[in-house]
């Protein structure tokens, strides 16, 4: 599981090149993988719920006649993003977006989620084939970022042996994630990611949930002050806990839970009772 998990729990310290040189060169690799594979849907028996994307180069001898390039896919999207002032290009195969009744979650939300990781040489490094609530927080950039397109199945049924059978509307797909959205300099021990190497994950996204991590009534994405949809970099009070796990955000020996306003339909509004221009549960001056 810890593939999957930010970079910054890895334990491999490797002084990290510049982080443009290494972008330009994974988007070649990754301009490469897409022009001479292919994709495959394969049915799972074993669990309908776990559809594998299988990736197979062209010029393989069982390829079908008809086998395109990923390249050429209609299902191929993109999305850019800026980490650490170097803009990034992710590819991902959005094969089903999910259904239009339900939530997509946040970058900090949790997801119940079956998946696999892969190195562009196709070694699998990380999955799981039976549904598991992952923390999108702790993720890697990349991931996190990229489940955040899809929404969660309609429904689902309980099997007779305690499984789950979910509604084949859930989101599903594939991504190739360049290495400064991944692990970097910085690849998991024995996960066989090379340093720099961008990676491949495919998911299905079948349930997800808000979070609020310290239970102070703000979900955690609000903690998020700066815009940086990161939750480990705003510490208000300066106490050594970041917002998103601090009941007091401002210190002020008062919760946060009774600075702010819940309305009856979930509604969150900040009171500023003094009119400073700072919201209560963030101005250790009031009361």
């Amino acid at each position: 599981m810890n593939s999957c998990g930010d970079d910054d729990d890895n334990t491999t310290r490797v002084p990290p090149r510049d982080a443009e040189e290494v972008r330009l060169e994974n988007e070649i690799d990754i301009q490469t993988f897409l022009e001479t594979y292919y994709f495959e849907v394969v049915d799972n028996p074993a669990n309908p719920n776990f559809e594998r994307i299988v990736f197979k180069k062209l010029d393989d001898p069982d390829a079908p006649a008809d086998a395109s390039p990923i390249i050429e896919a209609e299902e191929l999207t993109t999305k850019n993003l800026t980490h650490n002032e170097v803009d990034y290009q992710m590819y991902i195969l959005n094969l089903r977006e999910g259904a239009t009744t339900e939530r997509k979650p946040t970058f900090a939300d949790s997801v119940l989620i079956t998946y696999q990781g892969y190195t562009m040489e196709q070694s699998v490094f990380d999955g799981t084939p039976t549904p598991l609530w992952l923390d999108l927080s702790s993720t890697i950039v990349g991931f996190r970022e990229t489940l955040v397109e899809h929404s969660g199945s309609s429904g689902f049924v309980e099997n007779p042996d305690g499984t789950f059978a979910f509604n084949e509307d859930y989101g599903t797909g594939a991504v190739i994630i360049p290495s400064g959205l991944a692990y970097f300099n910085q690849p998991p021990t024995n996960s066989g990611i090379g340093l720099y190497e961008p990676i491949i994950f495919t998911y299905q996204l079948y349930r997800s949930r808000l979070v609020d991590h310290d239970r102070d009534g703000i979900p955690s994405y609000m903690e998020d002050l700066n815009g940086t949809r990161k939750l480990d970099d705003v510490d208000t009070d300066e106490d050594g806990f970041f917002n998103y796990v601090d009941s007091d955000d401002d210190g002020d020996e008062v919760p946060t839970s009774e600075e702010i306003i819940i309305g009856e339909d979930g509604s969150i509004s900040f009171p500023d009772t003094n009119g400073n221009g700072t919201p209560d549960y963030l101005d250790p001056t009031y009361p």
